[in-house]
């Protein structure tokens, strides 16, 4: 077997000492640029990488980053953090990075797991996800310093304080694109079926349909009776949409807070033989996808490359919040409906997105 190249190796090919190859790996800012320039030669022709144990005891960092293993992400939604927690492990391997999952009971269990983590150093910053209201969590990571960011907003706080840095998707714009499509497409009275929660993403969303509707002239009593609400959950959407239906509401197409109630609404409109009756959805999931479901897709690739860009900047280190652009801190990712047969038409091509930063505060 070939021996892996060592720090003595890029030494005796770069024509420097051992000492400046390890400034070069741990404080580049310290040496010369062409000094540098030569070590960095020296280690791609041979191929070195670090070995992470020695440099975790050296710069106690250890190039990891922690996040929760939900326990109740599950169901047709859950999926969405599952495909998140993919794409995030292959874009943080493309710069030297590795996640550890870890599992929690609730919310002080985790704080919990936050502090051994801290203690141990086995991580470099942790991920937050599934935020609530006020979330406690938000607050001990503020408190103790510990690099984080957040997937989800800071519901019920500053969304544009730099100590908390967050990453989200754009629920009104969603629901806007959503239902502006249907209206394009000569529906007038589509319907919203949404969370009974009134805050945070659940709101958000729904204000985009309300939104894209008042613009389209309907508002007050008639948009108020355009809209339900109900727990998450297939049962519980066909329940719903198969009352309406049979008290003739007149509602011509449906845009879901989810692709888990989108699936049920769907079910109910074809069981009562109106296999044409647009229903769209929010998350594209992989059901979603299989029964040609129109959704909204969440991008989770740029959601997951703006995570890291916000803890690492361009490189593999943790950027301090003194260092870091107050404006770079939170991204707001833009989602795009993808069109399939649920709402008859043959499949569009997928129009390219954008990622915005910095100031994103709606007001309510």
């Amino acid at each position: 077997m070939a021996q892996l190249p060592t720090v003595s190796d890029v030494a005796r090919l770069a024509g420097v000492s051992r000492q400046t190859v390890s400034n070069v790996l741990n404080s580049p800012a310290i040496v010369l640029p062409d000094t540098r320039g030569r070590v960095e030669a020296a280690i791609d022709e041979l191929g070195y990488r670090p070995h992470a144990s020695a440099r975790r005891l050296r710069t106690r960092t250890s190039s990891t980053i922690g996040i929760r293993l939900d326990p109740e992400t599950n169901g047709i939604s859950g999926t969405v953090l599952d495909r998140y927690l993919h794409a995030l492990t292959e874009k943080a391997a493309e710069r030297g990075l590795r996640m550890m999952l870890f599992t929690a009971r609730d919310h002080h269990d985790e704080v919990d797991q936050f502090r051994a983590l801290r203690d141990g150093a086995d991580v470099d910053a942790v991920i937050l996800t599934a935020t609530s209201f006020r979330d406690d969590r938000i607050d001990w990571l503020v408190e103790h310093d510990m690099p984080f960011v957040t997937f989800g907003r800071p519901w019920g706080s500053d969304f544009n304080d730099p100590a908390v840095p967050w990453v989200d998707v754009d629920g009104f714009a969603g629901t806007s694109q959503a239902t502006r499509h249907l209206l394009g497409r000569g529906h007038r009275r589509i319907g919203y079926l949404g969370w009974p929660d009134d805050w945070g993403i659940g709101k958000e969303r729904r204000d985009g349909w309300a939104t894209a509707m008042a613009e389209a002239g309907i508002a007050g009593d008639e948009l108020a009776d355009l809209s339900w609400r109900t727990d998450d959950g297939v049962p519980n959407a066909r329940q719903i949409i198969e009352r309406l239906l049979a008290d003739e509401a007149g509602v011509e197409a449906l845009v879901c807070v989810s692709d888990s109630l989108a699936l049920g609404a769907m079910m109910a409109v074809r069981e009562a033989g109106h296999p044409h009756f647009p229903v769209i959805g929010f998350d594209n999931s992989a059901v979603a996808r299989a029964v040609g479901l129109s959704s909204v897709d969440q991008r989770l690739d740029q959601v997951a490359a703006a995570s890291l860009q916000i803890l690492f900047g361009d490189g593999s280190r943790v950027v301090p919040i003194d260092e870091a652009d107050a404006a770079t801190r939170h991204s707001l990712i833009e989602p795009r409906l993808v069109v399939r047969r649920s709402s008859h038409l043959a499949p569009v091509e997928e129009e390219a997105g954008s990622t915005r930063t910095g100031n994103h505060n709606r007001k309510e």
